[in-house]
């Protein structure tokens, strides 16, 4: 009988095969607004799929109005002899520009890959693939079905891929989100939610200096919002409220008529972020400055991935998996928010953080340590075969 010694052999053999598939990813610039690029990564994973056995599924995203085209969502799905669903995320974009793998190139130094999205995320993105098909390959195929869901969107919140991630949530016993392990190896089990908000507000032009108090300043309205958003910072545990972007004003000698702030809003529990959500709201509806007016818009957001007992039970088989395999592994909560954040606000239990150990992400120096790619693939390997054993602890 299989078991996960037997996966983690298979996962060495085919080593090799791994780094010269993240070579060949890493070497493609896939932004999130380029299209093409991620495209190009959507063959190569529709390729993956269609050589195991994989039915397929690719939608292709079409803008309304003045929105961006995005890639391509690429959905896997292949069953098993029964047992628990997992739903397994992966993204396909990066932050970089066009022309960063040219600058970049896939190297190794000391162990580490090096390039752009090494890290954030084609090291998870095919750990996802070479888990399943080391399960596959030992026979160990105890689970009711893996939906691998590959998103071109995920480092701009997600915008045409989370009604897909919604959709296919909703079948799934657990999700297995493949962003990468921590840079000292632990897995996240928590994330913080976050709202992104525009106000926009609107004053009356005058000249500064011959008739400045027919004016109504936006800019001094914008400050004084600003003042007191930063002033809910401390209120409630975990939270923070940040004003990142300001823009307004056309000349040093004209009362401003217009400015805009862009706000950030995070925290780790549901209940306080729609506090700070609704006390941001009331700080933009409200005006120091007479007669000027503002509108608000939510740009984005993701509801706070908190950790469940659900969670907690994946957790605790994680760890029992990974001292099979032979090591250490801890769970923690985290800052950024991802993909994660939206299934386990539906309720499925979620943990992430399942890829190979990387760090430095969306910067120059990214890297992953290839000396995880083989415990930390047949970790999630194992998380999916044996799925079930954290759900139906939850039910007895």
């Amino acid at each position: 009988m299989a078991d996960i010694q037997d996966v983690r052999r298979h996962v060495e053999d085919r080593y090799e095969e791994f780094v010269d598939a993240l070579r060949e990813m890493v070497n493609v610039d896939c932004g999130s607004y380029s299209p093409d690029g991620v495209n190009r990564i959507a063959d190569l994973c529709q390729a993956r799929f269609e050589a195991g056995g994989w039915t397929v599924e690719r939608r292709e995203h079409a803008p309304h109005d003045a929105e961006p085209r995005l890639g391509d969502t690429v959905i896997g799905r292949i069953d098993g002899t029964g047992g628990r669903s997992a739903l397994l995320i992966g993204h396909m974009d990066t932050v970089f520009p066009d022309g960063t793998a040219a600058e970049r190139p896939f190297r190794i130094e000391d162990g580490l890959a090096r390039g752009p999205g090494v890290s954030d995320m084609k090291g998870g993105l095919l750990a996802g693939f070479f888990a399943a098909t080391a399960l596959q390959a030992i026979g160990a195929d105890g689970f009711g079905r893996i939906t691998y869901v590959c998103n071109p969107d995920e480092e701009v919140g997600s915008p045409f891929s989370v009604s897909i991630i919604q959709e296919l949530a909703r079948d799934a016993d657990v999700c297995f989100v493949l962003e990468g392990a921590r840079e000292n190896g632990d897995i996240v089990s928590a994330r913080k939610g976050i709202t992104e908000m525009r106000v926009e507000i609107a004053g009356r032009a005058a000249h500064a200096g011959v008739e400045p108090e027919r004016g109504r300043s936006a800019i001094l309205e914008a400050a004084n919002k600003v003042t007191a958003l930063h002033a809910l910072n401390g209120r409630w545990p975990g939270v923070t409220v940040n004003v990142g972007v300001i823009e307004g004003g056309t000349r040093p000698n004209v009362v401003p008529d217009r400015c805009a702030i862009e706000i950030d809003i995070r925290a780790e529990k549901e209940e306080t972020l729609r506090q700070a959500e609704e006390q941001a709201g009331r700080i933009a509806g409200e005006h120091t400055v007479p007669d000027t007016s503002a509108v608000v818009h939510t740009l984005a957001g993701h509801r706070p991935m908190e950790k469940t007992d659900a969670a907690a039970r994946l957790v605790a088989l994680a760890q029992g998996i990974a001292s099979e395999l032979g090591f250490e592994v801890r769970d923690a909560a985290t800052g950024g928010a991802s993909d994660a954040n939206t299934t386990s606000a539906m309720g499925v239990p979620t943990i992430d953080g399942l890829g190979p150990i990387g760090g430095d992400d969306h910067s120059p120096a990214e890297w992953v340590d290839l000396t995880s790619v083989v415990p930390r693939v047949s970790l999630l390997a194992g998380l999916i075969w044996r799925a079930g054993e954290a759900v139906d602890a939850g039910s007895r």
